[in-house]
């Protein structure tokens, strides 16, 4: 049976957090809320954690996995990121974007994608994930919590608890998120492209859906 957190989403006991953390650096996959909707999260340098993580989602390696950092300037240990490139992060972050971008040798290379070597990166812009990260003290790797063969992520900690007890390690209950998966960009390239739109306004980084592609 996974463990369950409850914990105040506005002050989160750090007591709590720490506890959920632990679990993480023991290889755990904990379901943790964000600012677009509930996500999977495990240690990045855990192969098995990893490999976890994919089949609870039911995506293979060609999947796109997320890290999940602090700021800015940790995101920038484990992505080449240029000047043009780092305006628009700035501008969204944090919050509810998920930018694709060339991952560094800091990223190990199995959970980066296959053929292209990016890795999707975000700051989220939620106080339970932040206090979590902080008390983690490095990037978790993530992606949004839909079960195999549904198309909307969940969102109810209870819920979630029922449907994956077996597999999940722990749940961090701070109430229900938005029901919105992140906008994703992918800055990897000599423009961005707009890959999917979701809760983050492309209009905050000065992009309009019309004038890139977009599917």
């Amino acid at each position: 049976m996974s463990q369950c957190f409850e914990v105040h989403p506005d002050n989160p006991q750090p007591r709590l957090l720490k506890q959920a953390a632990q679990i993480l650096h023991a290889g755990g996959v904990v379901a943790v809320p964000t600012d677009s909707s509930y996500a999977l999260v495990c240690h990045l340098d855990d192969k098995a954690a990893a490999e976890a993580l994919r089949r609870l989602r039911g995506v293979d390696d060609r999947h796109h996995l997320t890290l999940l950092c602090r700021d800015l300037s940790e995101l920038a240990s484990y992505a080449r990121v240029d000047n043009r490139q780092f305006r628009l992060l700035k501008l969204g972050t944090p919050g509810p974007f998920t930018f694709i971008l060339e991952a560094t040798k800091e990223v190990p290379r199995r959970v980066s994608h296959p053929s292209r070597r990016t890795i999707g990166l975000r700051v989220p812009d939620h106080r339970v994930m932040q206090a979590l990260l902080e008390q983690f003290g490095q990037p978790l790797l993530a992606t949004t919590l839909i079960a195999p063969g549904h198309s909307d992520p969940m969102n109810d900690a209870q819920e979630i608890r029922d449907h994956f007890q077996k597999q999940l390690q722990a749940v961090v209950d701070a109430g229900a998120c938005p029901m919105e998966p992140t906008t994703v960009i992918d800055l990897s390239g000599a423009e961005p492209v707009i890959l999917r739109v979701g809760r983050g306004e492309p209009a905050r980084l000065g992009l309009r859906v019309d004038d890139t592609e977009h599917h």
